[in-house]
């Protein structure tokens, strides 16, 4: 019996042991791990088109009273514009400068200009001996002439002799008035005002035959409802010892090279027809 037992007990181990194996074949292996994906490279941002317009070679700033319509006022969003103002964009373009526009009042602009708070002045600024002594002045860059206005119809359209004998408005101590004095003063009755306003509103009442003043001046009041009675008559008049030599761009006298560029950039302007289209959207008659 001990024999018996023994003998079971063996082939119970033997039969453990061979079913392990056929356990093992059942349970299928695990594939081997995939290698990580390396890692995403970041993918460059498109390159952006390069510029047309050339990088600005220098800053620089435009002063102005931005008080004296259409050749320089404010903009709804209150911002220097006009006549001028126009000319000034133009004129940065071409010396490839960045401009900037500030308003200034009159009686600043000369001081902040040598106080370097500024680099140039655009606001109608007539030629004179004592600017040119304490700044730098660019050429010319517009010219209101002289000239008449009277009646509608009036007998007048022509050379100033017509008005010898007539009553003519001007404006007391100013250059149209030295210009009336030299011309007019033995062959016509001046009347004086104390403002280019008062002349008109005489005018308008009949008080006087015509108003001798600046062209763009009189032709602005024309265009108002207490204008409309009247218009330009007779031919521009020009004279530089009375009536002065137009108007410059005030600078610094040590910003020579501005200057120079300004001054190529004004005639450029005046020479390809990028003036007068300018000129025309303000006035019906060239101002150069």
């Amino acid at each position: 019996m001990r024999l018996l037992a023994v003998l079971l007990a063996l082939v119970a181990m033997t039969g453990a042991a061979l079913a392990q194996p056929q356990q093992q074949q059942q349970t299928p292996p695990k594939p081997p791990a995939k290698p990580a994906a390396p890692a995403a490279k970041p993918v460059p941002a498109p390159a952006r088109p390069a510029s047309k317009f050339t990088p600005p070679a220098f800053k620089i700033t435009v002063a102005t009273e931005a008080a004296y319509p259409p050749f320089n006022y404010l903009d709804r969003k209150g911002m220097p514009a006009g006549f001028e103002m126009e000319l000034a964009q133009e004129a940065c373009q071409r010396i490839k400068a960045e401009c900037e526009f500030a308003a200034f009042k009159w009686d600043d602009l000369i001081p902040g200009l040598i106080d370097k708070k500024f680099d140039v002045i655009m606001s109608s600024m007539e030629v004179t001996s004592e600017r040119r002594k304490r700044m730098g002045l660019s050429r010319r860059y517009y010219l209101s002439p002289g000239a008449f206005i009277a009646a509608k119809g009036a007998p007048f359209d022509g050379p100033p002799s017509l008005l010898r004998n007539k009553r003519i408005g001007i404006q007391r101590d100013s250059t149209h008035a030295d210009w009336a004095d030299k011309s007019f003063r033995r062959s016509a009755q001046l009347k004086r005002y104390d403002t280019l306003a008062e002349a008109l509103d005489a005018l308008a009442k009949n008080e006087v035959d015509a108003v001798f003043g600046d062209k763009a001046q009189l032709w602005l009041w024309s265009q108002k409802p207490e204008g409309k009675c009247c218009e330009i008559v007779g031919q521009d008049i020009k004279d530089n010892q009375t009536l002065g030599l137009g108007v410059s761009a005030g600078l610094r006298k040590e910003d020579a090279k501005l200057r120079d560029a300004l001054n190529k950039a004004f005639g450029e302007m005046m020479t390809d027809g990028t003036y007068k289209k300018i000129n025309d959207k303000y006035f019906p008659f060239p101002l150069n």
